[in-house]
């Protein structure tokens, strides 16, 4: 009896260890039908569609633009006056941004294509020669920021001088228009000057009839010069005693002033720099004679009058286009005689309107 108890439970002990469980039998079927776990599992890793990105991306520029929108409400309610600034600030570096981006562009098509500057269209040459000059500007500041900490003081400095060292595009509306006033005053003090070296080298020309109508026009005073009378003195401008290489240093350094360009340098580097200056704006003037004056817009007919030496921020939209047509006449009548060019303004725009702008 108690041999057979042993071998019972000895039995038993190996069959469980052998046969599988009412429990573990049940799991394994359970498992295969799929009823109990679920549908089977894919063997391939799931991942986020497109769309879900561009929603969550969505997302996110939603909430910056609601953050920025309450900051800028929180500047203009606390701190209105630093808001302005910084509302200028931003929207000028959008601004440069944008004509970097701008002027990439159009240095690759010329260089893709193999075009030269005089080759553009008036609107890209302009830009070209604009952003040139904004860069040289910021170039100053770049190099006083370069030592450590220095980086504060040029904020500072640009708030006590935005003339000086910032470009148009961070200048307030008013700024605009008082600054340009200034440049031009700057220029204006320059004309007295050049006209007297213009009446001191009368004796030295050989023709009478030269002699007589630049002595005539350089004793107007409150009359516009006439196309023509500029033009017939083409002769004395082009050789000795007004071509360019026969200027005297200090005749060259109140042109550059005319011109708002340093005249800090020694006179064959403003020599230089005056042709360079003046054949860029012969160019532009033979782009925009092609373009038409009719095609520009408001602003760019001031711009480009103001680059000429007109005053052009308290005139007319119409006196502006009337005298742009006037110099354009003139200098595409020309071809060598850049310093006729160069002198031509003063002589233009000396005594337009009957004032000694």
């Amino acid at each position: 009896m108690a041999l057979s108890r042993v071998c019972w439970a000895r039995s038993a002990v190996w069959g469980s260890a052998v046969t599988p469980g009412h429990f573990v039998t049940r799991r394994l079927q359970l498992g295969r039908s799929g009823l109990a776990w679920g549908a089977p599992r894919s063997s391939k890793l799931h991942l986020s569609p497109k769309a879900d990105v561009k929603n969550l991306m969505s997302y996110v520029v939603t909430k910056t633009k609601a953050i920025n929108g309450k900051y800028h409400r929180f500047l203009g309610r606390h701190f209105p006056r630093f808001y302005v600034l910084y509302t200028i600030f931003m929207k000028g570096l959008q601004m440069l941004w944008a004509d970097a981006k701008k002027a990439r562009r159009i240095k690759t098509n010329m260089w893709k294509h193999n075009i030269k500057f005089h080759q553009l269209p008036y609107r890209e040459m302009e830009h070209l020669r604009q952003f040139r000059q904004d860069v040289t500007k910021c170039l100053f500041l770049g190099i006083i920021s370069i030592p450590p900490f220095a980086n504060y003081l040029v904020f500072l400095l640009m708030y006590l001088f935005p003339r000086q060292l910032l470009i148009r595009h961070f200048w307030t509306p008013k700024q605009q228009t008082d600054f340009l006033d200034i440049y031009h005053a700057f220029r204006k003090q320059s004309h007295p000057e050049i006209i007297s070296y213009l009446e001191k080298v009368i004796p030295l020309i050989s023709d009478a009839g030269l002699r007589w109508r630049l002595t005539d026009l350089c004793t107007k005073r409150g009359t516009h010069p006439a196309i023509h009378d500029i033009l017939a003195l083409r002769e004395c401008f082009s050789n000795h005693p007004l071509g360019m290489n026969q200027l005297q240093a200090l005749h060259v350094k109140a042109l550059s002033r005319a011109m708002l360009l340093t005249s800090y340098l020694p006179p064959p580097l403003l020599r230089h720099r005056l042709k360079t200056h003046t054949t860029v704006i012969h160019q532009l003037d033979k782009a925009l004679a092609k373009l038409g004056i009719g095609q520009l817009t408001a602003q760019e007919v001031k711009s480009a009058c103001y680059l000429r030496g007109l005053n052009s921020t308290h005139i007319g939209e119409d006196r502006c286009r009337t005298w742009l047509g006037e110099w354009l006449q003139i200098s595409c009548s020309l071809k060598a005689e850049l310093s006729l060019l160069l002198h031509n303004v003063v002589l233009l725009s000396t005594n337009y309107l009957g004032t000694r702008r």
